[in-house]
């Protein structure tokens, strides 16, 4: 049997040998190198070896900065509204913020605190930072040292393009969605300018409760309006293509007390959009006219109610009573002794006028819509007429799920929908009746005993 051999091991004595020949040659090398290459190109030969020598970093970090100069960088403002929404249990420090205008409280992250998300694969990690800044200006120095704030955003620098490309888009996306969903609805009244003064608008919360799950309407028009209200906010990139401005007008119609300010108020609410409630009465001329609607904001509703009554045909002014009835109708409109031209109305709805700004709704609404100037009811002016009628059963059961929690059938349902259909009621009268009690039973029988009054009243006045 073969016997097999291992190669000797060295000896310590043989281990020290050669490390002393390894340190000796590196001693000379060393001299030599000092002594025959100049100290500039021995630098940069360490500083080469020193780069190539140390190990490599496969993280890259972004900084996004709290502002951009002086202003605000929308970056770090979306980031913010983002990452709030990634915050969970295991997060130690926390910063609380809420402004008065704000129904809801900021939850953001605190100094050197970390969130991990992650996107198409690639793990991130957001890191909430701040610093002193040093005072540039002497001159201006009084003590006060700025704070500078940033966040960190740390990722394999193999997936910088996917970052900066889509992540980072996807982060802003999110932020407007989330701050629309937060957003608190305001109210605004626009006003005329003083003699030599901008335009002002007086301005509150609109604290209306309306919604399209309490509006007593047809349920199948309640669909329509939604559908083709979301539909609208989805377009923008078709209103584009197409050559339009991006707006949508609406005409609400229909007898007093039908639900046309609660309608609006519902779409306020449903898109969180801001509405501008214009009174034509207040305005002077075109250019005022102008001024008050230039201060309107994209993601809004501009409403002009009761139009037929705001906008009255006017006769030129005569010289006497008897040459007013001898001049023709012009294009005009007469407010209060001032004096402004429908087409200037025109000209802003969808003339040139109408594409400063984005995103725009107007409403008007009316009592008779047979009285109004074709010229208004036309399509890319109205393009949606919306009929308010009397209420239906449809509409009745939302006003009993409303004020009487009533979410099923009552025995009073198919007597109350016979007096319904047989005379026009508003849903603001039934409303009114429904009020009068908590009981159920007794607010049902004073609905019935109200719509037997009315049909009896009207067959008297018929005769």
């Amino acid at each position: 049997m073969a016997t097999r051999t291992f190669p000797e091991m060295p000896t310590v004595s043989s281990l020290l040998t050669a490390y002393a020949s390894v340190s000796a040659f590196v001693m000379i090398f060393r001299t030599m190198f000092e002594q025959l290459v100049p100290l500039p190109l021995r630098n940069y030969a360490i500083d080469l070896v020193k780069h190539y020598l140390k190990p490599r970093s496969s993280e890259l970090i972004l900084l996004i900065e709290e502002k951009d100069g002086y202003n605000p960088n929308e970056m770090f403002n979306a980031a913010e509204v983002f990452l709030a929404t990634k915050i969970n249990r295991d997060s130690k420090r926390l910063r609380i913020t809420k402004s008065l205008k704000e129904n809801h409280i900021n939850i953001k992250l605190a100094e050197s605190e970390e969130i991990v998300d992650s996107f198409e694969g690639v793990e991130v990690t957001w890191k909430y930072c701040s610093q002193q800044q040093k005072q540039l200006n002497a001159e201006n120095d009084d003590g006060f040292v700025p704070e500078k704030r940033y966040l960190e955003l740390k990722f394999d620098k193999n997936k910088k393009d996917v970052i900066i490309n889509s992540y980072l888009p996807f982060v802003i996306e999110k932020a407007h969605e989330i701050k629309i969903q937060r957003k608190v609805v305001q109210l605004h009244n626009l006003r005329s300018p003083d003699s030599g003064h901008f335009s002002l608008k007086q301005t509150v919360n609109l604290d209306h409760p309306s919604t399209f799950e309490t509006l007593a309407m047809d349920q199948k028009l309640k669909k329509e309006i939604i559908e083709d209200l979301d539909l609208f906010v989805k377009r923008k990139d078709f209103y584009k293509r197409v050559g339009k401005a991006w707006k949508r007008g609406y005409l609400l119609y229909g007898p007093p007390g039908t639900g046309k300010s609660s309608l609006i108020a519902a779409m306020a609410n449903h898109l969180k959009f801001d509405i501008f409630d214009l009174q034509l009465m207040n305005v002077k001329d075109n250019s005022s006219l102008k001024d008050i609607l230039l201060e309107t904001s994209n993601r809004s509703i501009l409403v002009i109610e009761d139009i037929d009554c705001s906008i009255v045909p006017d006769r030129k002014e005569p010289s006497s009573s008897s040459e007013s009835h001898r001049d023709g109708p012009k294009d005009s409109i007469k407010l209060t002794n001032q004096m402004f031209t429908l087409s200037g109305l025109l000209n802003f709805i969808d003339g040139l006028w109408s594409c400063c700004g984005d995103e725009r709704i107007i409403v008007f609404t009316t009592n008779h819509k047979e009285r109004l100037d074709p010229a208004l009811l036309r399509p890319g002016r109205m393009d949606m007429h919306i009929n308010m009628s009397y209420l239906t059963m449809d509409g009745f059961k939302t006003l009993a799920a409303n004020y009487l929690n009533i979410h099923d059938d009552h025995r009073r349902f198919r007597e109350i929908k016979q007096l319904i259909k047989s005379k026009k009621v508003t849903p603001a009268e039934v409303a009114e009746e429904l009020m009068k009690s908590d009981n159920m039973e007794l607010a049902l029988e004073g609905v019935v005993k109200f719509l037997k009054r009315k049909r009896a009243r009207d067959d008297e006045d018929s005769e």
